[in-house]
């Protein structure tokens, strides 16, 4: 299958007069240089794309570029024996939309060690509901089940529990045997979470608390907020409990002791998933296709749009309007 003279994407241009980003007629010879080359099919929207999309955040690296983190599609073309035309891939993170153009394109060409094979157990839009934020989810798993955590330990907190990471976390842990407490700040969105794994919905000021050392209510937890809320869900962490943190929705400042690493042992960990190593990328997709596999993926995708729609996305994911997981249909 050969691709068309010219495909649409949408690309981000940083100009004298100001940020610029919208859809675009490009050719193949125009994208980041790579071993592969796919055709799109699924997308998705994290609160980095959105950051990209609009200028709001310092994202990417150079310019121009074309926008998306995630990409889930089909090899048209490979010069590296290990992709065949017709395998069914994915690629998240590894520079996509920050030093290289990314998945918001019908045509995407990628380093080859960029690619995953897309798990048997997923279909191309499955994947990216679950996109990067499924994986940062079940990366955070992992390192606490690696730390020895268990569900004995106590019920886990997911801070930010409507976002992305935050409602995929609820579902995937729930999904692993844990007692899930939802931490949210939207009191209307109680029964959703509660429809997709959580056990309690508790809102952010269980977690406004101060103190070195709080009542130890939780086994750990993933933490989407930073500051405070970091500080106070470490606090009210169990002797040997672990807390992820995943993310700096709040604030990149944490402002605490260390009495609830040497008095109780607590430790916080942290995932970095746009650089995770391969081995540990494919070992994550794996459970993802498989035992982690979210149980409930069509309740967590809220939303559908195509590549013409994603500014609207974006300011209403920045705005805080948005709830669970939005894929973008390529193909």
């Amino acid at each position: 299958m050969s691709p068309p003279d010219s495909f649409t994407a949408f690309r981000i241009h940083q100009e004298p007069e100001g940020h610029r980003s919208g859809l675009e007629s490009m050719q193949v010879d125009a994208l980041s240089p790579g071993q592969v080359l796919i055709r799109a099919q699924w997308s998705s929207v994290n609160y980095k794309d959105a950051l990209a999309g609009t200028g709001k955040g310092r994202i990417l690296r150079r310019f121009p570029l074309v926008g998306g983190i995630d990409v889930a599609g089909t090899v048209v073309a490979s010069t590296d024996p290990a992709w065949h035309e017709g395998d069914a891939v994915l690629a998240t993170g590894c520079g996509l939309s920050e030093t290289r153009d990314g998945g918001y394109s019908q045509y995407v060409r990628l380093e080859s060690s960029a690619v995953i094979a897309q798990p048997a157990g997923l279909t191309a839009r499955e994947a990216m509901v679950l996109g990067t934020a499924g994986f940062t989810a079940a990366l955070a798993l992992l390192r606490l089940l690696d730390n020895r955590l268990t569900p004995g330990h106590g019920p886990l907190a997911v801070t930010g529990a409507s976002g992305g990471v935050g409602s995929l976390a609820v579902d995937i842990f729930s999904r692993a045997g844990f007692s899930v407490h939802a931490v949210s700040g939207k009191p209307e969105q109680a029964a959703w979470l509660r429809s997709i794994g959580a056990s309690e919905v508790i809102g952010r000021d269980a977690l406004g608390e101060t103190g070195a050392l709080q009542s130890a209510r939780f086994g750990g937890g993933l933490d989407n907020a930073g500051g405070p809320m970091l500080a106070s869900l470490l606090a009210q962490t169990v002797p040997y409990g672990s807390v992820v943190s995943a993310g700096l929705a709040a604030s990149p400042a944490l402002d605490m002791t260390v009495m609830p690493f040497i008095l109780r042992g607590v430790s916080l960990l942290g995932v970095s998933s746009a650089n995770a190593p391969r081995p540990l990328r494919e070992q994550v997709w794996e459970r993802l296709g498989s035992d982690w596999k979210p149980a409930h993926l069509e309740r967590i995708c809220t939303a559908e749009v195509e590549l013409g729609g994603l500014p609207a996305v974006f300011e209403k994911m920045l705005g805080g309007g948005s709830q669970g997981r939005t894929v973008v249909r390529i193909d």
